[in-house]
């Protein structure tokens, strides 16, 4: 099995940035990509950014795009959001998930997720 620690959230003025780092243990050799997702209290998880485990593709949500960055060093088996130009909109529980396929916006294609980090942008 695949683990997963994300780590790097907090409290964000507007415009500020915040990297959130996402540790990753276990059957690492099992990923197909990794995930961000975010989830606002009272709306449905919703993608944020994705990247190919063994390749550097990416996808992003038109709601982050030019704003977010996802990367990775796959010596240390770790991924990064790092996220700049902070709104208010963007507060929300993040969590990094891996999919043992390939990138995907789909959170069900997605079969391991962490415990979450919560960002706070205040206005």
């Amino acid at each position: 099995q695949v683990q997963l620690v994300e780590s790097g959230g907090g409290l964000v003025q507007t415009g500020g940035s915040l990297r959130l780092s996402c540790a990753t243990s276990g059957r690492t050799f099992s990923i197909g990509a990794m995930g961000w997702f975010r989830q606002a209290p009272g709306k449905e998880r919703e993608f944020v950014a994705a990247i190919k485990w063994s390749a550097d593709s990416t996808l992003y949500a038109d709601s982050v795009k030019g704003r977010f960055t996802i990367s990775k060093d796959s010596t240390r088996n770790t991924v990064f959001l790092q996220m700049n130009s902070l709104k208010p909109g963007d507060t929300a529980v993040y969590y990094c998930a891996a999919s043992p396929v390939f990138l995907s916006t789909n959170p069900t294609r997605y079969d391991r997720w962490g415990q979450g980090t919560q960002v706070t942008v205040s206005s």
